[in-house]
């Protein structure tokens, strides 16, 4: 499955929620949600630990419109659009978390 989170872990629990329920499988990262893929940010250790069961990825113009491309936590995958299109077309199932 892939997990799809787009708010910011600063606001509210989705990327919490997702991290703890997902079990295996890949989530993506997108518009605020990228923070969670930066060093610093509150939830660094939390996606750090889920790396071990999970593939993170982050939209890389999403990060890159944020000014946080160079603090792209380690493991973490940068992906494009057409990245983006092919994460949704390998996992037949998605889950966006709000």
């Amino acid at each position: 499955m892939l997990h799809i989170v787009n708010k910011s872990p600063t606001d509210g629990g989705a990327l919490d929620s997702a991290l703890r329920l997902s079990g295996s499988g890949a989530l993506l990262l997108i518009e605020d949600g990228v923070y969670g893929a930066t060093r610093g940010n509150p939830a660094e250790a939390r996606v750090r630990d889920a790396l071990g069961r999970l593939k993170i990825y982050v939209l890389a113009p999403d990060l890159e419109a944020r000014g946080m491309a160079d603090r792209l936590t380690e493991g973490v995958t940068a992906v494009d659009y057409g990245g983006f299109v092919d994460l949704v077309a390998e996992h037949p199932n998605c889950q966006s978390w709000l």
